[in-house]
C-alpha cells in the first residue's frame, strides 16, 4: 500500500509540476513582446484592406507556427480567407402595396449586381416587431442563410436608419435581404436593384489544437486584431495612428498566449481553436464568417477576449464576463479559480448591451455559451477608440495575470469535465 501511494503522490507531482512550467510559458515578457509588436507603428493601426493589417496576420500566423499549431481546416495556410463585398447603388425602385417607398425606410443587401424580387419570390419572411430589440434581430436577419424580407415595425424608425451602412458591405455568396420599415405586412412588394461591386479579400487567423477523445467538441479562444488605422484628418498630439494597444491587440495577444499554455500543457480532451478575427470594428464580419464554419452544437464554449490590459472597477486581478448570467460559464470559471485572488464579476455596464456588441455575438444568438471577457471600463475608459491607445497605457504585469486567470479558469471545460448551460435563444429578444 505504501508503495502504491508512493507512486500516486509522484504522480500528482508530476502533473502539478507540468501544470506550472505550463503556466510559466504567459510570462510578463513574452506578453509584452506579443502585445508590443501587434501595436507597433509599423502595424499602421491594422485597419481592414491595408498592407498594416496583413503584416499583422503574418506575424500571428507566424506565432501560430512557432507554437506548433495545426492549420485550419488541413489546408496549407493560418489563413481563413473570405471576402466582402463593397456595393454602390446605380439605381433602386420599391414598391410596397404599388406605391413606391421612400428609400430611407429600406434596407436591400445583395452580392447581385442586379436582382428583381416581389412577394412571388419565395422569399422567407421574418417580422420585428416593436417590442423586439431591433439591433439583435436585424443583425440575425441580415446573417440569413435564404433570401428573406424583413419587416420592421416604424416604431424602430430611428434605430433604422443607422443600419443603412450595413448594406454596402457584406459577404460574397450570401443570401439577398430586404428590409422594409412599414406600419403593418403589406400585400404586395417588389424591388428591382442595380449596383456596382468590388470584392475585397480578408482574412481571420486561425490555429488548432486537436482533442484526445472528444476531438469532436470544440472550445475557442478568441480576440480581434484589426483596429482604426491612420487618421491624418484627427490628429491627437501630433499622432494619427490609431494603435489600438487595448482595442484589440490586448485580446489578441492573450488569445496567442493561451496557445502557447495549451500546446505546453498539451492535454485537452476537446479539440481547441485558436482565432483572431478580422473587420471587427467595421461590424463583426469576421466572426460572423467564422461562425458559419460550425456546427454550433459541437461548441461547448467560446473565451472572447476584448480590451484586457487596462485594471477593471474593482481594480488589479479581476474582470468581467459579458452575459454572466445567461449561462452558467462564469460560475465554472470563478469556481475553478478558488484559493488564487482572482475574481470575475458580471458584466457591470448592462445599459451597454456589450454581450451583442463584440465577436461572441454570432454564436452566442445560435446557443452556445459564448461570452467576452474584458476589463475595460466602459464608462471612463480614456483611451478608447484615441491615437492615445498606445502600449504605455497598459498595465503587462496585470494582463498576464488575466491571462494565466482564463488558462486556469478553463481547465475542466478544455479537459471535457465540465459544461456551461447554453444561452436560452428565445430570450435573445
Amino acid at each position: 500500500m505504501k508503495k502504491i501511494s508512493s507512486v500516486f503522490v509522484l504522480l500528482l507531482l508530476s502533473i502539478v509540476t507540468l501544470a506550472q512550467k505550463a503556466l510559466n510559458v504567459i510570462s510578463i515578457k513574452e506578453t509584452e513582446r506579443i502585445e508590443r509588436t501587434l501595436s507597433a507603428d509599423d502595424m499602421q493601426g491594422r485597419r481592414t484592406f491595408t498592407p498594416g493589417i496583413e503584416k499583422a496576420a503574418n506575424f500571428i500566423a507566424s506565432e501560430f507556427e512557432k507554437t506548433g499549431l495545426q492549420k485550419w481546416n488541413n489546408g496549407n495556410s493560418y489563413l481563413q480567407s473570405f471576402s466582402m463585398v463593397r456595393t454602390k447603388t446605380i439605381s433602386q425602385k420599391i414598391l410596397v402595396n404599388g406605391m413606391e417607398l421612400d428609400a430611407k425606410k429600406a434596407i436591400v443587401v445583395s452580392p447581385s449586381k442586379s436582382f428583381v424580387a416581389d412577394n412571388n419570390a419565395g422569399y422567407d419572411l421574418v417580422s420585428i416587431t416593436a417590442k423586439m430589440n431591433f439591433p439583435t434581430e436585424a443583425r440575425k436577419a441580415l446573417g440569413a442563410k435564404k433570401n428573406t424580407v424583413v419587416l420592421v415595425d416604424t416604431a424602430h424608425a430611428n434605430m433604422f436608419g443607422r443600419f443603412a451602412q450595413m448594406r454596402s458591405q457584406l459577404y460574397s455568396g450570401q443570401p439577398n435581404v430586404i428590409m422594409l420599415l412599414v406600419d403593418k405586412a403589406p400585400s404586395s412588394f417588389r424591388v428591382e436593384l442595380s449596383q456596382e461591386l468590388t470584392e475585397m479579400p480578408l482574412a481571420n487567423v486561425v490555429g488548432i489544437i486537436p482533442g484526445k477523445s472528444k476531438a469532436n467538441e470544440y472550445v475557442i479562444f478568441s480576440g480581434h486584431y484589426d483596429h482604426l488605422g491612420i487618421n491624418s484628418k484627427k490628429m491627437e498630439n501630433n499622432d494619427s495612428i490609431y494603435n489600438g494597444a487595448n482595442d484589440d491587440a490586448a485580446g489578441t495577444t492573450a488569445m496567442i498566449m493561451l496557445a502557447k499554455y495549451f500546446k505546453k500543457l498539451n492535454d485537452n480532451e476537446r479539440t481547441l481553436v485558436f482565432a483572431a478575427f478580422t473587420a471587427e470594428e467595421i461590424g463583426g464580419f469576421g466572426a460572423t464568417y467564422f461562425s458559419k464554419q460550425f456546427d454550433p452544437a459541437q461548441v461547448m464554449a467560446m473565451f472572447n477576449i476584448e480590451m484586457i490590459g487596462t485594471e477593471s472597477k474593482w481594480g488589479k486581478n479581476s474582470a468581467y464576463i459579458t452575459g454572466f448570467e445567461k449561462t452558467s460559464m462564469g460560475e465554472i470559471l470563478q469556481n475553478n479559480l478558488k484559493g488564487t485572488d482572482f475574481t470575475f464579476h458580471p458584466d457591470p455596464y448592462p445599459t451597454q448591451q456589450l454581450f451583442y456588441r463584440s465577436d461572441n455575438a454570432t454564436l452566442a444568438r445560435l446557443g452556445v455559451p459564448a461570452h467576452t471577457i474584458s476589463t475595460s471600463k466602459m464608462d471612463s475608459e480614456p483611451n478608447y477608440h484615441k491615437a492615445s491607445d498606445e502600449i504605455g497605457t497598459l498595465d503587462m504585469q496585470n494582463m498576464a495575470a488575466i491571462i494565466r486567470a482564463i488558462a486556469l479558469s478553463s481547465k475542466g471545460i478544455v479537459s471535457g469535465k465540465e459544461t456551461p448551460s447554453r444561452v436560452d435563444v428565445s430570450a435573445l429578444r
